[in-house]
């Protein structure tokens, strides 16, 4: 909204010709985003209090979780809520990337929220039925990739870029559907299984959603792109500003997230979060690299695949509790360890997939 302001201003006072850049629309959105969360935060988590929506604690995990139980949860509608003012603000409203990335990340979010009210509001323990759950989550997961392939005009737009190497662009075709559809699906729960310790989740979406900008604004830039050899795909570099509002949301929510937690982000939050950061990836052509930056939520996810086909093929477990963060906490380890350290282990790989822009 702002940029179709500032461009008709721009037509008298080239001043405002400024607010064309990118770099700067994305700093200006971080720290709206990051405004908004620190201004509202107090007010949503007082309310969420105050109508009780507090998390729910198993007996048979970590007993140090149960000073949890009451803890303000639903708390990712504060990053929504965030997301979505920063980003109508700062973006061009005219690009067509940008309102598949929203709409995605705002359905997805509506799914968590059902789950969260179901669970946490009408006490019922089932939340959302997880066939459900995963049926809405498929469709728009679905609808969000074909949109991308049916208005592709290049084919830069679904080819499958190999990291590390410089001539390698796979054609998928109709492989772009189910890739796509796997990266946003699966990302968007990986991030949710990862959502389980003050933090823990929040801060890795933060660094990942930050080197994501940067490949976005490298492939949405002729200049950059060409010299790195990536491919030019015009109107990408607009999601470095979404990435933007994913990085000063999640930081203002860490604000009142970080150890101990004056609020959870739930499932509304984690499963938004979790397929911007997939829907992005694909339309910037770096689900491999998506893959490598969110190591952490792959080793969560993995984690939870392997202790449920051991335990219904020889009836043990492979981790004392899985996801993989309570398997280190059963041995022993302090929760802010555990978050801590795995933030160190997403430094390394974020850091290792930023240098696929230059080692190809």
């Amino acid at each position: 909204m702002l940029v179709a302001i500032a461009e008709y201003l721009s037509q008298t006072h080239t001043i405002f010709n400024v607010f064309q850049y990118i770099t700067l629309r994305t700093i200006l959105c971080t720290l709206t985003a990051l405004l908004i969360s620190f201004l509202a935060g107090p007010y949503v988590i007082r309310r969420l209090s105050f109508h009780s929506i507090g998390q729910t604690v198993r007996s048979d995990g970590p007993q140090t979780h149960l000073a949890k139980a009451g803890t303000p949860t639903m708390g990712g509608a504060l990053i929504l809520l965030a997301v979505t003012i920063s980003t109508l603000l700062w973006t061009d409203l005219h690009n067509r990337y940008f309102w598949v990335v929203l709409v995605t990340t705002v359905l997805f979010g509506l799914i968590g929220f059902i789950d969260d009210y179901r669970k946490l509001v009408l006490r019922d323990s089932r939340g959302l039925p997880p066939r459900a759950k995963y049926l809405m989550q498929s469709v728009v997961g679905l609808a969000a990739v074909t949109v991308l392939y049916t208005t592709a005009e290049m084919p830069a737009e679904t080819q499958l870029i190999v990291p590390f190497f410089k001539s390698i662009s796979l054609d998928m075709g109709w492989g772009f559907l189910l890739l796509g559809y796997l990266v946003i699906v699966g990302t968007s729960n990986a991030v949710n299984l990862t959502d389980g310790l003050d933090g823990l989740a929040i801060l890795p979406t933060v660094m990942v959603a930050g080197a994501l900008a940067i490949f976005a604004y490298v492939i949405g830039h002729a200049e950059f792109s060409r010299y790195l050899n990536f491919p030019f795909i015009p109107g990408v570099g607009e999601l470095a500003v979404f990435c933007g509002a994913l990085v000063g949301a999640g930081i203002g929510f860490l604000w009142f997230n970080t150890y101990p937690a004056q609020v959870f982000m739930g499932d509304v939050g984690a499963l938004a979060l979790g397929a911007a950061l997939g829907v992005i990836a694909v339309i910037a052509r770096q689900e491999m690299v998506l893959l490598i930056m969110g190591g952490v939520f792959v080793m969560e996810t993995v984690s939870v695949i392997l202790q449920v086909v051991s335990f219904k093929l020889t009836g043990k477990r492979i981790f004392r509790m899985a996801p993989l963060h309570h398997h280190f906490e059963l041995k022993g380890w302090p929760e802010p360890r555990v978050i801590v350290r795995f933030w160190i282990i997403t430094v390394i790989l974020v850091l290792v997939g930023l240098s696929t822009l230059k080692l190809r």
